[in-house]
């Protein structure tokens, strides 16, 4: 079993808990973010947007870089809370047209909609939850990287 996901240095210091010789010198910054929620995005994904952003960017975690992974974030949370909604109104369990008992078909998307809200802080080291096991290298002074005779700068 995998350990515990590293938390982003900005996470830590608030907390209190950075240590020197444990930071990633080289964890990205994207520049502070402060922006409203997509224009698609709507109902309870809207509302998770407008309660959620502000307090990631008051913390420092949220980015520019992040807006699309908060997006799909908030559009997991709608669709979770909408199907919990129904699940909720209508049971686990409803009657099928023959009359038998089967599962409510919005129980499995509230399951796959979580699944998707837990697994998206870890794609593509954009969120802040996988942003301090990313490494950003320092930036190259040329813009072509075959102006050393094709050796990476550095090399």
């Amino acid at each position: 079993m995998p350990g515990r996901k590293p938390l982003p240095t900005n996470v830590k210091i608030f907390r209190g808990t950075q240590r020197k010789g444990r930071a990633n010198e080289n964890e990205p910054s994207y520049g502070p973010a402060d922006m409203p929620p997509p224009d698609f995005l709507e109902g309870e994904a809207r509302k998770e947007w407008i309660e959620t952003c502000p307090r990631l960017v008051a913390s420092g975690v949220m980015r520019n870089i992040d807006v699309n992974a908060l997006a799909m974030y908030c559009e997991s949370y709608g669709r979770w809370r909408e199907a919990l909604v129904e699940v909720k109104k209508n049971g686990m369990l409803i009657a099928a047209p023959s009359g038998f008992p089967m599962q409510n078909p919005y129980l499995p998307i509230a399951n796959k909609a979580y699944e998707q809200m837990l697994k998206l802080a870890a794609e593509f080291g954009m969120t802040p939850s996988s942003r301090s096991k990313v490494s950003a290298g320092k930036e190259s002074t040329t813009s072509n990287r075959f102006a050393n005779n094709g050796r990476r700068p550095g090399a």
